[in-house]
């Protein structure tokens, strides 16, 4: 079954994690075989609303999907996950930024933080899972966001690739235009407009932080989730929480 293992995609409901789940199950992704099932992972950052589009965007496609092939079976199976991240994005940065933006030239990495939970979140799920890879629907296009760029790509994938879990961005550089991946939605008999997406209250803060301090907020944060990985997987609890303190104790009476 090495030819067609599982797979998980970083699943918002938008256009591009949409049209990934599509390319993905149809078996038309350059490099990438079609996998046998498909965990499609929505992450709650405790910062968003609207929360029913996601996974119903997810049902309306699946169901068209399933009307373009023959029998069921050549459709790989695909599961809806809801896991949360959002103590993890507090202590990557919500706790602290009064302390953290001045380490890094008082740049506001929120959004940084916020996918860097996502991807960890992911990868424990993936390790207890055996899924072996990552994928996720980042484009070119969208690079003004500063997780959507190579400076965060590549050290995520060398996080992940520590626990042996690839970490892929199989239509970054394909979807360097809107046009590409709405007719990529289209070809597919998918939506290809918006709706599928929770609003996030971050999703249009200023950022003008450059490679150069993405790549030094995470070169800090990810030994730190090193650490954190590894305490969740061997059960010690108190130890992984301690990884991540509060940065306010007095909100906690």
């Amino acid at each position: 079954m090495l030819d067609k293992q599982e797979m998980a995609i970083l699943f918002s409901g938008g256009t591009d994690s949409l049209a990934l789940y599509g390319l993905a199950a149809a078996g038309n992704l350059e490099d990438l075989k079609k996998p046998r099932r498909i965990h499609l992972l929505h992450m709650l950052n405790g910062l968003s609303r609207f929360h029913d589009f996601p996974q119903a965007r997810f049902q309306v496609a699946k169901d068209i999907l399933a009307k373009r092939v023959p029998k069921p079976a050549d459709l790989p199976e695909a599961l809806y996950v809801e896991l949360d991240m959002g103590r993890l994005f507090q202590g990557l940065w919500l706790d602290h930024y009064e302390e953290l933006m001045p380490r890094f030239n008082g740049k506001n990495l929120v959004c940084v933080a916020c996918k860097l939970a996502m991807h960890t979140r992911a990868l424990l799920y993936s390790m207890e899972h055996l899924v072996p890879s990552i994928a996720t629907g980042y484009s070119s296009k969208q690079d003004y966001y500063p997780e959507q760029t190579p400076v965060f790509m590549e050290k995520i994938a060398e996080f992940t690739g520590h626990f042996g879990v690839k970490s892929t961005f199989p239509v970054y550089e394909a979807f360097d235009d809107k046009t590409i991946t709405r007719h990529t939605l289209e070809d597919l008999g998918l939506p290809s407009t918006g709706g599928g997406e929770r609003k996030c209250l971050f999703s249009q803060t200023l950022t003008t932080a450059t490679a150069k301090e993405i790549g030094q907020y995470m070169d800090e944060m990810i030994p730190r989730l090193t650490e954190f990985v590894d305490l969740k997987l061997a059960g010690r609890v108190k130890e992984a929480a301690r990884c991540f303190p509060p940065g306010n104790t007095h909100g906690l009476k």
